[in-house]
């Protein structure tokens, strides 16, 4: 494998792989079939549109990844990109479900914003209990993504209630990659706790950094269905570090640079088939991979 890292991810990765689950007992890692690995498409075409001006997004005119999905009825779009990332809802007869999409960003501008938001101190905090009522207060996810996922929640939240209603809809998925994929992870446990009990709600990921705790990650493994896909060496799946206090919870996909997709079961799993056995540090991590591709498809950027 390559390793390509800049000096300002080095600062946030040095510790990484500090600190390491001891060895536990799991189920073995499997492989997806190429059916099951092209059922993740639509979703990854979806996660690309979110990258695209809202105004494109609304319209459903935003190139290949909107055409990919033509069928798809958009309700709202928001963000400007900068100090709000973009998003959208809608939803999609063909795969029968309301799509929430949060744009993230790439590896670089990842780095960046995650200094800019924590001044490098990586902290974390409980949730806010008027968005997030009843998660228990030791479930403590990153500021910074707790922040951003506050300034799109409610009108993420009305859009979804105006398009499941429109539709007569019951389930939500909703994607994201990169910071927009811990927007996504933070959004899968908000929106359940404001929405009927009859509504499913599962999330797709890829690229997902670190978001929470121990006690988060276990309440993502209790009550939510999650999906995070990670691409070969990607270094942004390491971060924040282990050593303080960041878990992963279950549902890794981890594609291999042979292109296998890999089934991780567990938290964390410490095989070299999932990315915590491949990318144990940054000294075997790849800054590109982080983009793709995902089944042919990259994400980062809008494609026209």
């Amino acid at each position: 494998m390559r390793s390509f890292v800049s000096s300002a991810l080095f600062s946030l990765l040095v510790l990484s792989g500090a600190s390491r689950a001891t060895s536990i007992k799991r189920q073995s890692v499997t492989a997806l079939s190429q059916s099951q690995i092209s059922a993740f498409k639509p979703f990854t075409q979806f996660t690309g549109a979110v990258y695209c001006q809202p105004s494109t997004t609304l319209s459903w005119t935003c190139g290949t990844n909107c055409d990919a999905n033509p069928d798809f009825i958009p309700t709202a779009s928001g963000g400007d990109g900068n100090g709000v990332q973009y998003w959208y809802v809608g939803f999609s007869p063909s795969q029968d479900t309301v799509i929430v999409a949060h744009q993230g960003t790439n590896t670089t501008q990842f780095v960046s914003r995650l200094a800019d938001l924590t001044d490098l101190d990586l902290i974390s905090s409980p949730l806010d209990p008027t968005l997030f009522p009843n998660v228990p207060l030791d479930a403590l996810a990153h500021s910074g993504f707790s922040e951003e996922q506050a300034k799109t929640a409610s009108d993420v939240l009305s859009a979804v209630q105006t398009t499941l209603d429109a539709h007569n809809a019951n389930t939500v998925t909703i994607v994201g990659h990169s910071l927009g994929a811990a927007i996504a992870l933070l959004d899968s446990v908000y929106l359940p706790l404001h929405l009927p009990t009859d509504v499913n709600v599962r999330s797709i990921t890829y690229g997902l950094p670190r978001v929470g705790n121990q006690a988060f990650a276990d309440y993502v493994d209790a009550h939510l269905n999650l999906t995070h896909i990670n691409n070969e060496e990607d270094p942004i799946p390491i971060v924040p570090g282990r050593f303080l206090g960041y878990v992963h919870p279950s549902g890794e996909i981890h594609i291999q640079d042979s292109g296998v997709w890999s089934v991780c079961p567990g938290q964390e799993n410490p095989s070299t088939s999932c990315t915590d056995g491949d990318v144990p540090s940054i000294f075997g991590s790849n800054e590109t991979n982080h983009d793709g591709p995902y089944d042919g498809v990259e994400l980062g950027s809008c494609t026209p």
